[in-house]
């Protein structure tokens, strides 16, 4: 039995075949909206900051590299103007003991600044998950950092859209690995 997954900007439908699909427990007659874009040149990056944009409850992020102003612009945005409930957790090596050029500093102080919370985690070697959780029903995931360098390197964005089951995986891990953290103090 196959299930047809929609990519949002319309023009591509994949044929999954039901091992591969999103809910083992789903019919042939559900859709998923599942979106997929890549960078440098597929729009990874703009896909990010649509989902982003959609949230009007909760966000909650789970990144390793985080130096993207483009980013922390639409988080603030979703705090500010739509009072989303916004959290951030990253990894602490890359983001403060590698942070040469100060742009991870600078993002993570601009947010805890607006009031929104952040937490560094260096229980792990890398704390290399990268996912948004929207309004506890869907996950933006993939290989795409939260980074200036992530819209010239080769990454990939997917958004898996009223996914509730998914997303409380994913906000569960969110939970878990942010309980593992420690706030982080603005300079």
């Amino acid at each position: 039995m196959d299930r047809r997954v929609f990519l949002r900007r319309g023009t591509v439908a994949l044929t999954v075949p039901t091992a591969l699909a999103l809910s083992a427990n789903a019919s042939a007659s559900e859709y998923t909206d599942v979106q997929l874009a890549f960078s440098p040149h597929g729009g990874a990056e703009a896909l990010v900051l649509r989902t982003i944009a959609s949230a009007r409850r909760s966000i909650r992020l789970l990144g390793y590299s985080f130096t993207s102003s483009t980013v922390v612009r639409a988080l603030l945005e979703a705090k500010k103007l739509r009072n989303v409930d916004v959290a951030v957790t990253v990894d602490y090596r890359n983001n403060i003991e590698e942070d040469r050029s100060g742009k991870a500093r600078l993002a993570l102080n601009t947010l805890v600044h607006a009031g929104v919370p952040v937490r560094t985690v260096s229980v792990f070697p890398d704390q290399h998950s990268k996912f948004c959780v929207i309004d506890g029903v869907t996950v933006q995931t993939g290989s795409y950092n939260y980074s200036r360098q992530a819209i010239y390197n080769s990454e990939n964005a997917l958004v898996l859209v009223d996914r509730p089951d998914l997303a409380a995986a994913y906000l569960a891990n969110w939970k878990e690995v942010t309980a593992l953290g420690e706030d982080y103090r603005a300079e």
